[in-house]
């Protein structure tokens, strides 16, 4: 099935504009369909003249009428003359049908119809909130507001902010209806029980909303700024009160006619738990970031213990070599920490560590001579548990191929290969080439073989480099 964004692609007669209006539209229009107890269809012209459902969107407070997704659809030709008139004329038309009515309505943006909005409403409605006929009347009053606004384009609401939170309340999580001064004319059941919760007691229906939950605010509590006007309901913003440890996310729809202040309504969820599981969250990243500073720190103290004993110890050139391939793998370990004691992303990006990586192996084992490097290709995003390990291979082969293979100096090839989950990379020198036809029986050959078979879940293999010098072939796994 096309995405909406393909669909009013295909429509040309409209422009970027008329299409991010329809975005917003389809963003915003959940809230329609629960105070209307209906299903909305939004329908534009295609190319071809065609008329075409582009979005779909079921009631969360009534049965739905659609069981099937009809979004892609053409509409059928009774309803798609209706529709072409509604877009022709910019006047709705209420359509009986049996077992249901429909309205066809049209959606407007600065004072043009770019699209048709079909309000379905069964004849007899399954509706979940049953209750007093106050609430079927306050229903009744927001939907019309808010349909009307959608044919004067005064809803969607232009620049809004964008980005909702987690926990951005619906109607069903608790609604208010407020009069243009901020009174509460209806308040649903759940809504009651949210403000009960943050301590306002008794009805608030016929209070000044504003007013009571100022009461309940304490002293210290800090207050967000956009709170003042989202109560009184007028700017569609979202704003978060806390009061005796809970927490109320606030939505606010303001009801307008041509600017005219009609009141607005005031969505509410306790999102008291949500909150505090983010700031668990936050609390165990930075923990770990921190831990991560932590070891950086002790790595880089260790580092350069190995490399003042390797320059001031009086030994032979085996030990002090050893001394200072230890200080050069504990500093490639801590340039890692470093990484990701700057990020809380589970996955790093490689080639910002490398790049680092690759001039530190470089200029560290080259003295007197002259190695350039180049890197090709792009690693990707690499699961922070594997990237040590491939941090210590690709710097062991660097270091290698300066001190064994470029010992008059020359140049080193990285090429990297990105597959989903898989990662090729090719590290190739232009220096002396494979001694004996294989690699070395050291300590770092060992290890690099450790790392890529066990950690990575790779193979690794050593070549001669056609025109000479050698080239390392590394195949491995750097998913979770």
């Amino acid at each position: 099935m096309p995405s909406l964004s393909n669909m009013l692609a295909r429509a040309r007669r409209l422009t970027t504009a008329d299409q991010d209006w329809i975005h917003q539209l389809v963003g915003d229009w959940q809230t329609i369909a629960d105070v209307s107890f209906s299903d909305l269809l939004l329908v534009v012209q295609d190319v071809g003249g065609c008329t075409t459902v582009v979005a779909q969107c079921r009631p969360a407070t009534a049965s739905t009428f659609y069981e099937n997704d009809i979004v892609g659809r053409q509409i059928e030709p009774w309803l798609a003359e209706a529709i072409d008139e509604v877009l022709d004329d910019g006047v709705e038309r209420l359509i009986p049908r049996q077992g249901f009515n429909l309205k066809v309505v049209p959606v407007r943006r600065e004072g043009k119809a770019v699209a048709a909005l079909c309000i379905t409403e069964a004849d007899s409605l399954d509706v979940v909130p049953v209750q007093v006929p106050a609430l079927t009347t306050n229903y009744s009053t927001i939907s019309s507001h808010l349909v009307h606004m959608v044919t004067t384009g005064e809803f969607p609401f232009d620049g809004r902010p964008t980005g909702y939170r987690h926990g951005t309340p619906r109607v069903t999580d608790g609604f208010v209806h407020l009069d243009p001064e901020g009174v509460v004319l209806y308040a649903s059941p759940n809504a009651v029980s949210n403000y009960h919760r943050l301590g306002i007691g008794g009805p608030i229906v016929g209070s000044l909303l504003a007013e009571v939950i100022t009461d309940v605010i304490e002293d210290h509590s800090v207050v967000d700024e956009a709170l003042p006007v989202v109560v009184m309901g007028r700017a569609p913003w979202l704003a978060e009160v806390e009061a005796h440890g809970v927490i109320l996310s606030l939505r606010a729809v303001p009801l307008t006619d041509k600017g005219r202040k009609l009141g607005g309504i005031l969505m509410c969820r306790d999102v008291t738990e949500v909150r505090h599981r983010e700031l668990e969250l936050l609390t165990k990243d930075a923990t770990i970031r921190e831990i991560n500073h932590r070891v950086k720190n002790n790595l880089q103290t260790v580092s350069a213990l190995l490399r003042m004993q390797a320059r001031s110890a009086d030994v032979n050139a085996e030990t002090r070599q050893a001394l200072e391939n230890a200080q050069r793998r504990v500093a490639t370990i801590a340039l890692v920490h470093q990484t990701l004691s700057e990020t809380v992303e589970e996955n790093v990006d490689f080639g910002e560590v490398f790049g680092a990586l690759l001039n530190l192996a470089r200029d560290v084992a080259a003295t007197d001579v002259s190695v350039t490097t180049h890197l090709t290709g792009d690693f990707g995003k690499i699961d922070a548990t594997k990237t040590t390990s491939l941090a210590v291979v690709l710097t062991e082969l660097v270091s290698n191929a300066v001190e064994h293979g470029l010992v008059d100096g020359g140049h080193i090839e990285v090429t990297a290969d990105r597959d989903g989950d898989r990662l090729t990379i090719d590290v190739e020198d232009d220096g002396l080439g494979i001694a004996g036809g294989g690699p070395g029986k050291g300590l770092g050959t060992k290890i690099v073989k450790t790392l890529v078979e066990a950690e990575l879940r790779g193979s690794i293999q050593w070549r001669s480099r056609p025109g000479g010098g050698t080239r390392v072939h590394i195949e491995a796994f750097v998913g979770k």
